[in-house]
C-alpha cells in the first residue's frame, strides 16, 4: 500500500491541475482538502483519497488530459523551465494549459516528441525497461559503409556513460543516410554512437514514437487522433511506469 501513496503536491501536477510549486502555496493557504479536512505539506494520499481545490474535486479524469504530437525544429530545447532556457518547447508553443513534454530531442535534433499532461503516460513511456521503439533518420557526413551498419546494430560500448547499447535495426537510405530503431535512450545515444565509429551526425529527426508518426510540417503540432491513443495505451498496457534509481540518470536524449 505504501507504494501507492503519494504526496498530495506531486498529485497535483501529475492530474495537470498546476505545478508542485503552485500546489505547495495552495496547500499552504488552506485551499486544498484531502477527505475533507486540510492536510500539512508533504502529506500523502492514497488512490481512493478525494482530492478538493477551492471546493473543486480534482482527478486524474483521462478524457480532460492533453496529448500532443509536435514536430520539433532545430534549436528548440526541451524543458519546461521557461527561467533557464530561451529558446524552449513551452515558450514556442504557447500552448494555453500546462503541458510537458515526453522524454527529449536534443537541441540540435528535430522531428516527433509528444506532450501531455498525464503524469502516469509519461512515465510508463519514459522508462528504460519498457523497450518502446522510437525511429530516427540521420544523415552523417561521409558514406555508410557495411561495417558502420553491422556495428551500430550490434552493440556499442560506451565508455564516459559505462553502458553497452542494445541491437537495434539500422538501414541504409542513400550513402549518407541511414534509419535507426532504438528501444533505449541514453544521453546523446545516436550521436555517441556514430562519434565511436569515427562518423558524425549532420542531421537527426525522429520519425516514430511507438505507434505515432511524424506527419506535420516542422513547428507545428495536433491532436493525437483516437485510433493512435487507443492503440498506444494498447501498447502501454503491459509497462510499468515506476522507475528504478538506476534508470533515473540523464536519459531519452538522442
Amino acid at each position: 500500500m505504501e507504494e501507492q501513496l503519494k504526496r498530495i503536491n506531486k498529485f497535483l501536477s501529475e492530474v495537470g491541475h498546476c505545478s508542485r510549486r503552485e500546489a505547495d502555496r495552495l496547500i499552504d493557504a488552506g485551499r486544498v482538502t484531502i477527505n475533507g479536512a486540510i492536510p500539512e505539506m508533504g502529506t500523502k494520499i492514497a488512490p481512493n483519497d478525494v482530492v478538493h481545490v477551492d471546493g473543486v474535486e480534482i482527478g486524474p479524469k483521462k478524457e480532460d488530459f492533453v496529448y500532443l504530437a509536435f514536430n520539433k525544429p532545430v534549436g528548440i530545447v526541451c524543458t519546461t523551465d521557461t527561467r533557464v532556457e530561451k529558446d524552449n518547447i513551452i515558450d514556442f508553443l504557447k500552448y494555453p494549459k500546462r503541458i510537458f513534454p515526453i522524454g527529449r530531442l536534443d537541441k540540435p535534433s528535430e522531428g516527433l516528441i509528444l506532450l501531455t499532461d498525464d503524469g502516469d503516460i509519461v512515465n510508463k513511456i519514459l522508462r528504460a525497461s519498457n523497450n518502446h521503439e522510437k525511429e530516427y533518420i540521420v544523415t552523417v557526413d561521409k558514406p555508410i559503409s557495411q561495417t558502420f551498419l553491422s556495428r551500430m546494430s550490434s552493440g556499442i560500448h560506451l565508455e564516459d556513460l559505462g553502458k553497452t547499447t542494445k541491437e537495434c535495426l539500422v538501414k541504409r537510405i542513400n550513402s549518407n543516410t541511414f534509419s535507426i530503431i532504438l528501444t533505449q535512450g541514453l544521453n546523446r545515444q545516436i550521436r555517441r554512437m556514430c562519434e565511436y565509429l569515427t562518423y558524425e551526425v549532420e542531421t537527426l529527426k525522429r520519425v516514430r514514437i511507438m505507434n505515432v508518426k511524424l506527419d506535420i510540417p516542422i513547428g507545428k503540432y495536433r491532436d493525437l487522433r483516437k485510433d493512435e491513443f487507443n492503440k498506444l495505451n494498447k501498447l502501454l498496457s503491459n509497462s510499468t511506469k515506476e522507475f528504478k534509481a538506476k534508470e533515473r540518470p540523464r536519459i531519452k536524449r538522442s
